[in-house]
């Protein structure tokens, strides 16, 4: 068992979202990245001692069978563990008295932070839906000159990695020269904080390569003093994709810095798919033996090998795309899903649907 792309786990949940059980005897086990398998197994194991006691005997059976096959899948697995494992198991028979017994795995594209074992009349499938959120991660920060709050996006996940305050006093009613010579002192403090603020950043996130872009949020002056002033290392600066305009640098302001962001994210994918298609369509015009974009091609190109990135669009025949990315599965080949929500989306789809770019000349 191979992780899953989001697109596959999202047919997956399409899936499992249309079957409905009779009675609590749908079985739902999640096992989170790193935990031990056999553990797993010998609770399961011990829950079928307990599904003996259920009261009805067609759901005490089906309980009974489905805590069973999960068990002998989790004896004889050997796939990866890296991301954790999430099994789905029960009778989907719509008819009373027959049996249809299924069992479905799989290891989501991000690492599983929750355990969870559950008998109910329908699947569990939140912790699978918020797999399916943005997988960037964004770098937040939100400051003023007295203090700063760092934290990151995960989805729809915020974290608060670091709170920061910078001991530039208050102002003071000063005249003449010692007016001056505070209003120096200050900036000093404040110059001291932004490098203090700099140099965290670059500990936290310089060297994470998940990391898709920095925004950063304030007061008008204090931002715009720390970013034109380019106290961020270089690296991180060139990932600076927003500047938002806010009053707070604590906690609430992060939130209220993501609530904000809202456009600015959803515009990062929209210029990711952009990028793409822009590159598919380059190759396609400058160097057309190394593209393909008709069926029987890339059939040709996916036996040979051939094929290095595999563009679907999200309204291609569900089949086929399901045809062609097991091949391209086969293959190693990246898979990129193109939506129709952009004008290059809308022209791939109205192209073909489906593409590729080569690994070498076929």
């Amino acid at each position: 068992m191979s992780i899953a792309t989001k697109d596959e786990l999202r047919e997956l949940i399409e899936e499992l979202e249309t079957y409905k059980g009779r009675h609590t005897e749908l079985i739902t086990v999640y096992i989170s990245s790193g935990y031990d398998i056999n553990t797993v197994q010998k609770q399961l194991e011990a829950e079928q001692s307990t599904a003996k006691n259920i009261k009805s005997t067609g759901t005490r059976k089906n309980v009974i069978e489905a805590l069973e096959k999960i068990v002998r899948f989790l004896k004889d697995f050997k796939g990866s563990k890296e991301h954790g494992i999430a099994v789905f198991c029960g009778n989907i028979s719509k008819v009373e008295g027959q049996d249809d017994l299924r069992l479905w795995s799989v290891e989501p594209p991000r690492p599983l932070k929750v355990r969870l074992y559950r008998c109910d009349k329908e699947f569990v499938l939140d912790p699978l839906r918020e797999q399916l959120e943005v997988t960037e991660i964004y770098a937040l920060l939100v400051m003023d000159r007295k203090e700063a709050t760092i934290g990151v996006l995960e989805g729809k996940r915020i974290e608060i990695l670091q709170k920061m305050t910078s001991g530039v006093p208050s102002k003071v009613r000063a005249g003449g020269q010692s007016s001056q010579r505070f209003h120096r002192i200050t900036e000093g403090l404040t110059k001291e904080f932004y490098k203090r603020i700099a140099d965290e950043m670059k500990s936290i996130f310089y060297d994470n390569e998940k990391v898709n872009g920095i925004i950063v949020g304030g007061p008008i002056p204090t931002k715009d003093e720390f970013l034109d002033g380019e106290y961020l290392a270089t690296k991180l600066q060139g990932k600076v994709i927003g500047r938002i305009d806010i009053g707070g640098s604590d906690e609430s302001g992060i939130k209220e810095l993501v609530e904000k962001s809202k456009d600015l994210l959803a515009n990062q994918e929209i210029v990711y798919e952009k990028k793409l298609m822009e590159k598919f369509f380059e190759t396609l015009g400058e160097k057309p033996d190394m593209a393909v974009y008709k069926e029987e091609d890339l059939k040709k190109a996916l036996e040979y090998g051939a094929i290095e990135i595999l563009f679907i669009s999200k309204d291609y025949d569900k089949s086929l795309a399901k045809e062609f990315k097991q091949k391209a599965v086969n293959i190693g080949s990246k898979i990129e899903m193109i939506s129709t929500e952009t004008e290059e989306g809308k022209q791939f789809f109205n192209l073909s649907g489906i593409g590729g770019i080569l690994r070498f000349r076929i």
